[in-house]
């Protein structure tokens, strides 16, 4: 039951740390495809980014230290939080969420929607995502990888964080329907042009962590068994998965894409194919993250004897 409640847990923090850095970072690079639109659901997406970390991270470190203590009785005790937040990483690591998730609530409801907003939500954001990695695998690598290790997992939450930001960012264009959609759609269209080149090299560099990674929780010796550890078992799923996203984001931006532009003045036609892609690819996106999530609990092949 604990061990759920750290895998959920773990699971809404991720969604809501990719919220906070990435539905800004879009926002910000993506500023002359959507200023002709009044946006007015960025706001209160990040207020709630920002309040589900704000609770999910206290409450995660208290069934972190429920499964260290043997019990949540023994957990809810102020000595054993205190002695988890200044005596391990990863209690640290949960206070440091919880501060910037709260300051992330303040600056939301204090500063007025534009670019300074969505450069403070970003710079809190990337810190949030970038939190995982220190108490991560590659936090616990050691030796003459430890360096190599962090900064690759360190880049692989980044970049993960600029994907799913922006997946959620035009899944909620392709979705919200105003009353006069011609703008929308064509700023839809613009901005899907323009992260093409930041989506790929998004890609680049989760496909060369990703591979990082594995040489160091997997090895060469451990890819020929991966089917009999649980790990191992969750990981192919998640490799499935992403390769899904990958076949959407190419008929995206090889296909459907340049359709929707060429529809012109009538993209009725093509535009439901590419709304169920992007809903599609940002579904899977949480799927991913939440398998991620189950992973973070398990002994990589490497690790075990």
């Amino acid at each position: 039951m604990i061990e759920a409640a750290v895998i959920g847990l773990r699971a809404v923090q991720y969604a809501a740390s990719a919220l906070l850095f990435g539905l800004p970072a879009f926002l910000i690079y993506s500023a002359a495809a959507t200023r002709p639109l009044a946006l007015a659901w960025p706001r209160p997406a990040l207020f709630w980014a920002a309040v589900a970390l704000a609770l999910a991270a206290p409450a995660a470190l208290v069934a972190q230290t429920a499964m260290m203590a043997g019990s949540l009785s023994d957990a809810i005790k102020p000595g054993s939080l205190v002695m988890m937040v200044t005596g391990m990483g990863l209690g640290m690591a949960l206070a440091v969420r919880s501060a910037l998730a709260l300051l992330a609530v303040a600056a939301i409801a204090m500063i007025r929607p534009g670019p300074r907003l969505w450069w403070v939500c970003a710079s809190l954001g990337l810190v949030v995502s970038a939190s995982f990695a220190w108490t991560g695998h590659g936090a616990s690598t050691e030796g003459s990888g430890h360096a190599l290790h962090l900064a690759s997992d360190i880049l692989h939450a980044v970049a993960a964080s600029v994907w799913v930001g922006a997946l959620a960012a035009f899944a909620a264009l392709a979705v919200w329907r105003p009353r006069e959609p011609s703008v929308q759609d064509r700023a839809l269209a613009r901005a899907l042009v323009g992260f093409a080149g930041v989506g790929t090299f998004a890609v680049a560099v989760l496909v060369l962590t990703g591979l990082v990674n594995s040489a160091f929780l997997v090895g060469w010796s451990g890819i020929w068994t991966l089917i009999d550890t649980a790990y191992g078992r969750w990981l192919i799923l998640k490799i499935v998965l992403f390769g899904l996203m990958l076949g959407l984001a190419a008929a995206n931006r090889f296909r459907l894409t340049p359709a929707f532009e060429a529809a012109g003045a009538d993209p009725a036609a093509v535009f439901g194919p590419l709304r169920r892609s992007l809903v599609a690819e940002f579904a899977l996106s949480l799927a991913v993250l939440m398998v991620v999530a189950v992973m973070g609990t398990l002994a990589p092949p490497a690790s075990l004897p």
